[in-house]
């Protein structure tokens, strides 16, 4: 291939991977010459990144919670294998509990069900983060902490191994409200006073959902009310049809009241009940008004797909009414200790779903209905990964000129200075050693404990102290095709 070729194809994607997430975007060219791995990456890293998961505490979630605990530890190597080690990181957990609170501004409405049983009064947890019992291996604060120095040195406020110290804080209990309010959670959980040494100004914020629930936020905590024609049994299928429109089978409010299987499933914005889903998008953005790319969600949870509604009787009842039919299953642990494994489940979560898509290039979905997360927790660490400043080639390097001896690997690099805005300039990096003396030039070096995947390429830039610190690095480098 010719390096004309890769150069131009830099900048007919250059606007698309400053907005996003890079070696996602990977641009084919034609059959016979193989595929571009794209990255971006910052000139001047950013190192600090702050990790809220939202875990829904519901009484559905106790095998889920542990899953997550078990296989923390995977996520943890992930964030460890980017140069420089792993991030500073606050890490913190808040759960979906709000109660009976809504976002109107009046007070909690009255309790509902059995606290304790997944009944739900006050204001919950009240986004306030929770150590649980993590409560005695951390110190001074709601969350982990774990910071490097000019150094390399490390100040830490907990005591043991981070993936214990995390499994503590995962296992949040299942007891919690079952009208899950994940997305009023969060806003309140990061803007909630009592947290307010968690979120740093200038720090990655990423926003992590485990849940086998939608979202619940509450409009009007009215929705809560006793059995009526109007709203029917007090059961968490309320927030499904008043909080989502489906244009196949679903239209209004009575259409997803009756059985059967409905698609084009979204929110329905003007719910009298439940609050609009791009209201807590503009609030997370809003956290970061300079850059708001800084903003990273991620979720796992049910599959969006069948989405239907069944007859289905509640616990301790015999007479059917309608449900959301689960849209994903699987066997769990043994969490009632009869000795044998117990089913689990997941919900198709329409408006969470519809809420990370809102961040293009700067989200990931992995299903709960698995029984072992480490893959959908490597998904997201490799995500956060990417959008910190990954220089990895994971795709296998092709040779561009096999009649030449030895491999002949192409990439095409560029520094972008301005990056996503009008005013974007782009200079070409030659390759080293530069044709100037001091010039900044990239080379393709090995380093296979930070670059585990393929051939462990990475791409080095020399002299990029000499670019300017807002700048980002674009590459295009050609790999093969791979079936």
């Amino acid at each position: 291939m010719h390096r004309s070729a890769v150069a131009s194809s830099l900048l007919a994607v250059a606007v698309g991977l400053l907005a996003g997430c890079p070696d996602r975007s990977i641009s084919e060219l034609n059959p016979l010459q193989g595929r571009v791995e794209a990255k971006d990456i910052p000139v001047n890293v950013n190192r600090d990144l702050d990790l809220l998961f939202l875990i829904d505490d519901s009484p559905s979630m106790a095998d889920k919670q542990k899953n997550l605990a078990d296989n923390f530890k995977r996520f943890i190597e992930v964030l460890s294998s980017i140069p420089g080690g792993l991030p500073n990181v606050h890490i913190g957990v808040a759960t979906s509990d709000m109660g009976t609170q809504s976002a109107d501004g009046l007070p909690p409405g009255p309790q509902i069900g059995t606290i304790g049983m997944g009944g739900c009064s006050g204001s919950g947890k009240d986004g306030v983060l929770q150590l649980f019992t993590a409560q005695g291996s951390v110190g001074g604060d709601l969350f982990i902490s774990d910071i490097a120095d000019t150094s390399g040195n490390r100040t830490r406020n907990y005591t043991g191994d981070l993936s214990d110290v995390f499994g503590k804080m995962a296992k949040a209990g299942a007891s919690g409200c079952g009208f899950e309010q994940h997305l009023e959670a969060i806003k309140r959980s990061l803007s909630n006073p009592a947290n307010q040494r968690f979120l740093r100004p200038d720090a990655f914020l990423g926003v992590i959902i485990i849940a086998d629930e939608d979202d619940c936020s509450l409009l009007h905590s009215s929705l809560l009310g006793p059995p009526s024609n109007a709203l029917g049994d007090p059961q968490s299928f309320r927030c499904t049809r008043f909080g989502v429109t489906c244009d196949q089978g679903g239209q209004n409010t009575d259409a997803m009241n009756q059985v059967g299987t409905k698609n084009q499933c979204h929110p329905n914005d003007s719910s009298a009940y439940l609050t609009k889903v791009t209201d807590y998008v503009k609030f997370l953005k809003s956290l970061k008004p300079n850059d708001p790319n800084k903003v990273v969600v991620a979720g796992i949870m049910g599959t969006v797909d069948p989405f239907a509604v069944e007859l289905r009787a509640p616990q301790d009842s015999t007479t059917k009414i309608p449900a959301l039919a689960h849209s994903c299953t699987y066997i769990g642990g043994d969490n009632d200790g009869d000795g044998k494994p117990d089913p689990e489940f997941g919900d198709p979560p329409i408006r969470l779903k519809f809420f990370l898509d809102q961040f293009p290039n700067r989200s990931t979905f992995a299903s709960i209905c698995q029984q072992n997360l480490a893959g959908g927790l490597q998904q997201i660490g490799d995500l956060l990964k990417t959008v910190i400043g990954d220089p990895c080639i994971e795709g296998k390097l092709a040779d561009v000129d096999p009649d030449t001896a030895g491999p002949q690997y192409d990439c095409a690099v560029s520094v972008i200075t301005n990056p996503g805005k009008p005013n974007a300039q782009e200079t070409i990096l030659p390759r080293c050693p530069a044709p100037t003396a001091g010039a900044a030039c990239w080379r393709l070096d090995t380093d296979a404990t930070s670059c585990p995947k393929s051939e462990h390429f990475v791409l080095k830039i020399d002299g990029q102290d000499t670019l300017p610190k807002d700048a980002h690095i674009l590459a295009n480098c050609v790999t093969e095709v791979t079936n």
